[in-house]
């Protein structure tokens, strides 16, 4: 009996998976994950009328919290362009921010302050003891879970800081979510000062002025885990980002109770992180830009490659250019082929520094590496144009013939040689 054919699935090939569906335990997680977020909208809406009030501020909290959160996560999207990470990790993360860390944390943090810090300083100071000292130490473990997961699980998608950050980010947002419900919840129920008033200011304050808090905080482990899974023998890396996490979590919490000056203080100082962590991200996409320009160039002789192409891809508006002339001469498969060609050869030129950095095995590199290179030739093959009208980044005018005519070139199969040049353990 004939052995089956093996099945050719390109996003399984960029993500380094088994191709096929995605796995069991991932969806299997994220559902667990989904069934504690919506057991959290319950305790919420539970506390509600336990504290002498109907579901009308959990009503009115909800969409509130929601409100920003599609932008938000639109914006973190924005930033993962280059390399994106599967949106179903992306899904995973945030799901478990919202679900299995806000419920675990708010048990452990309510037991906390009730058997322990209340008891023993009283309300006031046992509140502000438990957000300072406790609350930190809690959430951000609960929360850095997950890109513990990832980087037992995916290792090979925490290619560098931006994907650590990203996931992070990711699993910040769904926690301050449902954070912000109790938040908002506690503005409307406290009608002495002026519930919708409150709320405003809150909203203002947490949704709008600071909505990337618990994501920044969280960003501090995600540089550990992405530097751990990037490097070898850097496992030291992880517990100094969460400390860090803690630290920043801590420091902000703590001002935070110390009146306007401190807030003021806090938003400065998380202010100041933000346009630390934008730093890296630029100098993170600057650094997969020069593995493309310098890597990429050793497989021109492969024919799958030429100088164009890398100028192509080294450019967000170049890829983009690249799509639409794709979409515009083949369609919507023509398109995907071009997505699919230029994810591969980005992956192509990480891998080599994985290799380089020695956390990947020269099998590994060698089986990925034939496999991203037979991803680029299918694609080349479904987006080349049939015609004479070549692409548009491809040199112009009749200096620019012989080179043009590469693009209507036969591809050679994805059994590709080794460059010496590109092997990095020559």
């Amino acid at each position: 009996m004939a052995a089956p054919m093996p099945v050719f699935d390109p996003k399984a090939i960029i993500e380094g998976r088994a191709p096929g569906r995605t796995s069991v335990g991932l969806i299997a997680g994220t559902v667990i994950a989904a069934a504690c977020a919506i057991v959290m909208l319950l305790v919420l809406a539970v506390e509600s009328e336990l504290r002498g009030h109907s579901e009308l501020p959990f009503l009115v909290a909800l969409p509130v919290a929601l409100l920003p959160v599609p932008l938000l996560i639109a914006l973190v999207l924005l930033v993962d362009r280059l390399e994106p990470e599967p949106r179903v990790n992306l899904i995973f993360a945030f799901v478990w921010g919202a679900g299995v860390a806000a419920l675990v944390a708010v048990v452990i943090n309510s037991l906390g302050l009730e058997f322990i810090t209340m008891p023993a300083l009283g309300k006031t100071a046992g509140e502000y003891v438990s957000a300072t000292f406790g609350a930190p130490p809690v959430e951000e473990t609960l929360k850095g879970l997950v890109l513990i997961l990832l980087l037992r699980l995916r290792r090979q998608e925490l290619d560098g800081p931006t994907d650590g950050i990203i996931y992070a980010a990711m699993v910040g947002l769904g926690f301050a979510m449902m954070e912000n419900i109790g938040y908002y919840m506690d503005a409307l129920i406290k009608p002495e000062i002026g519930g919708a008033r409150l709320l405003g200011i809150t909203f203002v304050l947490r949704g709008v002025l600071s909505p990337f808090a618990h994501p920044i905080f969280t960003s501090m482990t995600g540089l550990g885990v992405a530097y751990a899974a990037s490097h070898r023998r850097a496992g030291w890396a992880i517990p100094l980002g969460w400390f860090a996490a803690m630290l920043l979590h801590g420091t902000w919490n703590g001002l935070s109770g110390l009146g306007l000056r401190g807030l003021g203080l806090a938003y400065v100082i998380v202010f100041c992180v933000f346009v630390a962590l934008a730093v890296v991200l630029v100098r993170d996409r600057n650094r997969i830009v020069g593995l493309i320009r310098r890597t990429l160039p050793g497989y021109v002789p492969t024919g799958l490659v030429t100088a164009q192409d890398v100028a192509m891809l080294a450019t967000l508006p170049g890829r983009r250019i690249a799509r639409n002339w794709a979409r515009a001469n083949g369609g919507r498969r023509a398109a995907a082929a071009m997505t699919d060609y230029q994810l591969a050869a980005t992956e192509l030129a990480m891998l080599h520094q994985r290799a380089e950095r020695g956390v990947i095995e020269r099998a590994q590199f060698e089986s990925r590496r034939q496999a991203l290179l037979g991803l680029m030739h299918a694609a080349r093959m479904a987006f080349l144009p049939r015609g004479p009208v070549p692409p548009p980044w491809a040199p112009q005018g009749l200096s620019g013939f012989i080179q043009r005519q590469a693009y209507r070139a036969p591809v050679p199969p994805p059994d590709f040689p080794s460059t010496g040049r590109q092997q990095p353990w020559g």
